[in-house]
């Protein structure tokens, strides 16, 4: 079956009601959920799980929930995602120094908690070195779970998502078991599946200090019933290693995040692997991916070059050399403000203004990818919804 073939009639069927969704969003739901005690007596919900093939496609995936309008990565924002009408829901896993796995996007809480305001963890303060980085601030990995709860989430860019700020100190930091029970109840709820992309990040540095991710994650993935490959459960990393550990953990879809094409993922620069992130996108090295992933993560980088000037050029055969292997694409990140588009699609000369990202997301939806994070899921969805009117 050729890509045509396989994706025109996905986009008829179910793109009519993904802009349904968007134009008849639900209100915002009561915050909450179930305690542990009476999660455990009514049992977790087990959904019968289709698989990732029966997505819409393009799928549209509420990065870090729905960061263009909540702080990312908490239940708000989360919940937002879903009343925007987001197919799936992204997760970044980091753990406490007592194993618990944390929904960050990076370990270091410097900038997305309120944690310089507590004078008791001053002493915390320090300088690490992440993946060849070296980064002063507060990390998951030196707080207990009982000391992380004591803080409250907050708004990473300020300067350009100011009324984001609103929100600010309202939701705590959520365990990942908090973010499932929340999963179930909101299926229950609005009576579908929720589907999760979860990455563990910088895997290889955790396993360092005696803090591996994905032992945990299988367990927590059993327990709650999506470990299987039908399961509403992408398992995503930018080390191929991470996801080959999944692979023989649990049977759920792996993805393969790619970053720019020089780079090499850590965990090949730590085992001397000469690869860089080019060699990964060629047939060859996606024939490799597929050997235990269902997916890559591309930046959309690798799908459209920007040129010396920063506007979109021409495609790359990413997309049906990745098809030709059996992968789906979900690339990242779309967001409305001028500061992250294309300069061709940016408009006037204020950065955290909205640009025209309808255009731009029509050039990327073009290419044929199967999906894209967005932080700005509604307007991914209305972008969808155009590209399936056209059809």
């Amino acid at each position: 079956m050729t890509q045509g073939e396989r994706r025109t009639p996905a986009r008829r069927t179910v793109l009519g009601a993904a802009g349904a969704t968007v134009l008849g969003a639900s209100t915002a739901l009561t915050a909450g959920t179930a305690r542990a005690d009476e999660q455990q007596a009514a049992g977790p919900a087990r959904t019968p799980g289709r698989g990732y093939r029966s997505l819409p496609v393009p799928t549209v995936i509420g990065h870090r929930g729905a960061a263009g309008y909540r702080p990312e990565h908490t239940l708000g924002s989360y919940r937002h995602a879903l009343d925007l009408g987001a197919h799936v829901v992204e997760q970044d896993l980091v753990p406490t120094r007592d194993g618990h796995l944390v929904c960050r996007h990076e370990n270091d809480i410097t900038g997305t908690t309120d944690v310089a305001d507590h004078p008791e963890f001053a002493s915390r303060k320090t300088t690490k070195t992440v993946d060849g980085t070296a980064l002063t601030g507060w990390f998951t990995e030196d707080f207990t779970l009982a000391e992380l709860k004591t803080l409250r989430a907050k708004e990473r860019i300020p300067g350009t998502r100011q009324e984001n700020t609103l929100y600010d100190g309202r939701w705590t930091v959520p365990t990942f078991e908090e973010v499932l029970r929340w999963a179930e109840e909101e299926g229950r709820r609005r009576g579908r599946e929720i589907w999760l992309h979860v990455e563990t990040k910088h895997p290889s540095y955790f396993r360092s200090l005696g803090l591996g991710l994905e032992e945990p994650l299988a367990k927590l993935l059993r327990r709650y019933g999506r470990h299987r490959a039908n399961s509403p459960v992408f398992l995503q990393s930018f080390e191929p290693s991470s996801i080959q550990r999944l692979a023989k953990l649990v049977d759920a879809p792996g993805v393969v995040l790619l970053s720019g094409a020089s780079s090499r993922p850590w965990d090949f620069v730590e085992a001397g692997d000469p690869r860089t992130v080019a060699d990964l996108v060629t047939p060859e090295g996606l024939a490799w991916i597929a050997s235990y992933a269902r997916g890559i993560g591309p930046t959309l980088d690798l799908v459209i070059p920007k040129d010396a000037n920063g506007r979109l050029g021409t495609p790359t055969t990413l997309v049906h050399d990745a098809h030709a292997e059996g992968l789906i694409l979900h690339p990242y990140t779309h967001r409305n403000e001028n500061a992250f588009l294309p300069a061709d699609f940016r408009k006037g000369t204020d950065p955290t203004a909205y640009g025209d990202a309808f255009g731009a997301l029509k050039r990327y939806l073009e290419t044929g990818i199967d999906g894209i994070f967005s932080d700005n899921p509604d307007t991914a969805l209305l972008a969808a919804a155009d590209l399936a009117a056209r059809d």
